[in-house]
């Protein structure tokens, strides 16, 4: 074979390795599937009246029908700082399309959760849960901080994440579910 040959057939070699490679990362860049709820996803305990931070009653079962990140934070939690933001911009992102935020502070004051919402621009509901273990103990007692639940529009925890989760992992989930 002569140098033309050989050097057509490494052209189509290589545009067709990099038709895959694309093809990888544009699968890796796509939401995650539809299906990432489980069927046998157990339903949210959706049945609690908390106070805001701003001492109001949230009713949480008046937000079925929506996919709910319902996440258990601190101020103190480092983590939580660093999601927090991701949070804010999906909700303004998403709301429209029946996403909501439903940030539980779980340990601290209210001035100091006011004080942190303001600094974040959280503009979803913060509840205050330092002193309803039932309401936490519902979710099943949280071993570390941040945790959160995402809800699908069904009522059902379809994920959790304990610790630290990166923002690609959260609006995947979210997008799949929305």
């Amino acid at each position: 074979m002569g140098n033309s040959g050989r050097f057509a057939m490494r052209s189509r070699f290589m545009k067709a390795i990099m038709g895959a490679g694309l093809a990888v990362i544009l699968q890796a860049s796509l939401p995650a599937r539809a299906d990432t709820c489980d069927a046998d996803a157990q339903a949210a305990n959706l049945d609690f009246v908390v106070e805001d931070m701003n001492g109001q009653d949230v009713t949480l079962s008046d937000y079925k029908g929506q996919v709910i990140l319902l996440d258990f934070w601190a101020t103190w939690c480092a983590p939580c700082r660093i999601e927090m933001p991701w949070f804010v911009e999906f909700f303004a992102e998403y709301e429209s399309q029946g996403f909501v935020v439903l940030a539980v502070d779980v340990d601290d004051p209210v001035p100091a959760i006011q004080s942190f919402a303001a600094q974040y621009e959280m503009r979803f509901p913060v509840l205050v849960a330092a002193d309803r273990d039932d309401f936490k103990d519902a979710y099943g007692p949280p071993v570390g901080y941040p945790t959160a639940f995402i809800v699908g529009r069904d009522g059902n925890v379809c994920i959790s994440h304990t610790g630290f989760t990166p923002k690609e992992t959260f609006e995947q989930e979210i997008l799949a579910l929305l």
